[in-house]
């Protein structure tokens, strides 16, 4: 299987190719940055730590897609939905690890998926998605005399907040507990803000240091407490579910899928 690195020259885009680079049934077949980056036209092998592979960084995605397999893509929101078009296009698998899209954003995903694969993830290790299923029953098993709190934190260069994951986790407890997330839900608190409202769910947002991220959901009642955590130590985590996720994903019918789905959960 061909697979593409997108944003190639990155940390997250190295990562990957070494991933990909490792894993069995697949090879990198190229890798993109912007117009003007410094890394266009280095070989992806090298910037990996993986020796060289005779596949250089192109600036040019159209090219690019239109002969691979599937591409790995852990850019920005705005680059991501141009390769979502490309990828529909190409009729080829979409992994899509971004975060911070908007509402139109995901509408466009949608439309996409009705020619790609588009496998898309707030966050793509195993650990994350089993913690996700246990906060959806968790939720379910407890009742509103349990508040909610989703507390994560990342490294200083991360941009949005809070994180995919959180809100995947946020989601999962509405959904156990069969409320509108958005309706219920609780991102920032400052200044004289009154009472916790019953039902809600809050988000925390920490950022410092190299933090890879950490996410914790709190069920907190009376005189009680119950914590499910989850902490990542390396991005090849995420990276190695990608790679499940793009090999999972060549066959599939076109449709947004999970990492629920890759996973089997």
């Amino acid at each position: 299987m061909k697979i593409a690195i997108m944003g190639a020259a990155g940390r997250m885009g190295r990562e990957l190719t070494r991933a990909v680079h490792d894993a069995k049934g697949c090879a990198v077949a190229g890798g993109t940055e912007a117009k003007g980056s410094d890394g266009v036209g280095a070989d992806l092998g090298e910037l990996a730590g993986v020796g060289a592979l005779g596949v250089a960084i192109t600036d040019d995605p159209v090219e690019l897609i239109a002969r691979v397999d599937a591409i790995l893509d852990f850019t920005a929101p705005a680059a991501s939905m141009a390769f979502a078009g490309l990828a529909a296009q190409a009729r080829i698998v979409h992994v899509l690890g971004t975060t911070g899209f908007s509402q139109a954003d995901d509408e466009k995903i949608e439309a996409a998926a009705r020619h790609a694969v588009i496998v898309k993830a707030g966050n793509m290790s195993l650990g994350v998605n089993l913690l996700v299923e246990l906060t959806k029953k968790v939720a379910a098993a407890l009742d509103e005399d349990f508040d909610i709190e989703v507390l994560e934190m990342h490294h200083h260069h991360k941009v949005d907040a809070p994180s995919g994951t959180a809100l995947m986790l946020g989601a999962a407890a509405a959904e156990g507990r069969g409320i509108d997330l958005d309706k219920h839900s609780v991102r920032s608190r400052d200044g004289h803000t009154g009472p916790r409202k019953r039902g809600d769910i809050g988000f925390a947002t920490l950022r410092g240091g190299s933090v890879v991220g950490e996410h914790s959901v709190l069920f907190v009642a009376e005189g009680e407490r119950v914590e499910l955590t989850h902490r990542a130590a390396d991005r090849a985590i995420f990276a190695r579910g990608a790679v499940k996720a793009a090999l999972w994903g060549h066959g599939q019918a076109p449709g947004v899928y999970s990492m629920v789905d890759v996973l089997g959960l």
